[in-house]
């Protein structure tokens, strides 16, 4: 027995991603970031995870240029690539 689905149903109503939208860079503010994430892939095998600095690079430049929302690098799977905090003179870590 089949099932008919109603696709032209009132009730539907589409909702925007949760992330928001990821416009298009029609300047090519960041082609370069990606450029360098795309050579790494390919050099790489597409193994994404040896390109994680240049995928992490591209990501903020599309941050910093209000081309995506700013996130956490934390939440965007980089809290490894994270830089440390910088170490005073005496050598205690600023926090």
């Amino acid at each position: 027995m089949s099932t008919a689905m109603n696709f032209s149903s009132k009730s539907f109503q589409p909702r925007p991603p949760d992330k928001g939208s990821f416009p298009l860079d029609h300047f090519g503010e960041c082609t370069a970031f990606k450029e360098r994430f795309m050579a790494c892939l390919r050099e790489k095998g597409f193994d994404n995870s040896k390109c994680r600095m240049q995928s992490k690079e591209y990501l903020e430049c599309r941050m910093d240029r209000q081309l995506m929302t700013k996130e956490p690098l934390e939440k965007l799977g980089f809290k490894d690539l994270k830089e440390p905090f910088p170490k005073q003179a005496d050598g205690k870590t600023n926090v």
